[in-house]
């Protein structure tokens, strides 16, 4: 940690994922191993490969927002998610409890990806705009002017989600938005951090939220063969580091955290969960669908995080894995591990939460630091689910099965994205 940056420390948390619809009941279900995978419900899946997701259940906006929510009915699914996890962050932080603070220093920066399509009313416009060979334009757009609903299709922008959260609680600092596929809410984490450091905010909430389960969201995927086909069995179907994987299990949901220089948040006597310590993203420049076959990106994103906190490999005690379940990720990351990390890879316990949560896209990597600073407060290491045979190439602790106990002053969180994309955080325990 270079001796000019302000310490960033975690205030308050909010989450909404496939095994919990707030920060404590998603804790507790990945502490107990609990399953967030079942048979697609949100359209009609039936003619698809793969008919399983990780889906939200009783998710309901009026829960978080009361009366409030009115105002926000009509908006898109990504909206709605990123305005819960606001609110829970925000209420647990105790941030506009404590006296007003300076709106023009509070800044909200999350990854996002893109709204749900209106596939419906498109499929139709397609459908009468056919002049039998193809898509008639002129046709096309005067149908469209008609049919489509600007409001719907605003939502569609990734960008849309951190513009709502900033007008719903007043955040009139920075803001920005963040797509680098699986990465994005770690590295909106990551340079929300940087911001802070460099005195541009004093607070930002910081996170993601996505979802992707609709039709062309699971073509896509289908398309590029990665996700898991084991319709039959959607409990045990993401199984990271498994020799018997076939594919990850496509999730929604979204997370925020507030971060605060910590000369903000002591003057207000916040309660902190955990520093910010280390941050890094770095690109693979390899190809768009692949990893690089080495970890080169993965490896230079885990020694810089490392470097930026000032904390060495020996002590490093958690590891939260992007653990995907693909084939080629969890080999590969496995092999990054071992190169930054040398021989204190084989020490510390490692485990991937997407076992559990299913794939949550740009929100996986904050989802997954809130889970690290919950490992670090509560001393527990979640376990990765559906781990019966460990492959050859995936050869190092992966806390199978059954949570472990275990202090951790320093956790660490991969998110990789789609593109080659590489962001790494670092966590210390605080005081620290």
């Amino acid at each position: 940690m270079r001796s000019n940056d302000r310490r960033v420390v975690v205030t308050g948390m909010g989450v909404a994922t496939p095994v919990g619809l707030d920060v404590e009941s998603t804790w507790e279900s990945l502490r107990e191993g609990r399953v967030g995978v079942g048979p697609v419900t949100l359209f009609d899946a039936r003619s698809f490969a793969t008919r399983i997701a990780a889906e939200l259940k009783g998710f309901n906006l009026w829960d978080h927002l009361g009366k409030d929510a009115a105002r926000w009915e009509n908006h898109g699914r990504n909206t709605k998610i990123a305005l819960a996890v606001a609110a829970q962050a925000i209420k647990d932080s105790g941030l506009f409890e404590d006296g007003e603070i300076d709106r023009n220093r509070f800044g909200v920066y999350l990854g996002a990806g893109e709204g749900q399509t209106d596939f419906h009313r498109f499929a139709h416009l397609v459908h009468r705009s056919w002049d039998g060979t193809k898509v008639a334009t002129q046709r096309f757009t005067e149908l469209g002017t008609a049919l489509l609903d600007p409001l719907v299709e605003s939502e569609q922008e990734p960008g849309t989600p951190s513009a709502h959260v900033a007008t719903a609680f007043g955040a009139k600092g920075p803001n920005l938005s963040c797509q680098t596929a699986c990465s994005a809410s770690a590295q909106a984490i990551g340079e929300a951090t940087e911001l802070i450091r460099n005195g541009d905010a004093d607070v930002i909430l910081a996170g993601g939220v996505h979802s992707m389960i609709h039709p062309l969201g699971l073509t896509g995927f289908i398309l590029l063969t990665a996700m898991s086909t084991r319709n039959d069995e959607p409990h045990r179907a993401s199984r990271p580091f498994d020799r018997d994987r076939d594919g990850f299990v496509i999730g929604e949901g979204g997370g925020m955290i507030v971060l605060e220089s910590y000369e903000h948040a002591r003057k207000r006597k916040a309660n902190i969960y955990g520093e910010i310590a280390g941050q890094a993203s770095t690109a693979d420049a390899f190809r768009l669908t692949d990893c690089h076959d080495e970890g080169r990106g993965a490896i230079s994103s885990m020694r810089l995080a490392l470097a930026d906190a000032g904390i060495n490999a020996e002590d490093v005690d958690y590891v939260n894995a992007h653990g995907t379940s693909t084939k080629v990720n969890d080999s590969v990351e496995t092999l990054a591990i071992k190169r930054a990390l040398g021989d204190r890879a084989f020490g510390i316990p490692i485990s991937s939460t997407k076992s559990m949560t299913g794939h949550l896209i740009a929100a996986g990597g904050v989802v997954e630091t809130i889970a690290c600073l919950l490992a670090m407060r509560d001393g527990v290491v979640p376990p990765t689910v559906n781990l019966d045979h460990p492959d050859d190439d995936c050869d190092l602790d992966y806390v199978p099965h059954t949570a472990r106990s275990r202090t951790i002053d320093v956790a660490m969180s991969n998110s990789f994205g789609f593109g080659g994309q590489n962001t790494t955080l670092v966590m210390r325990r605080f005081p620290g």
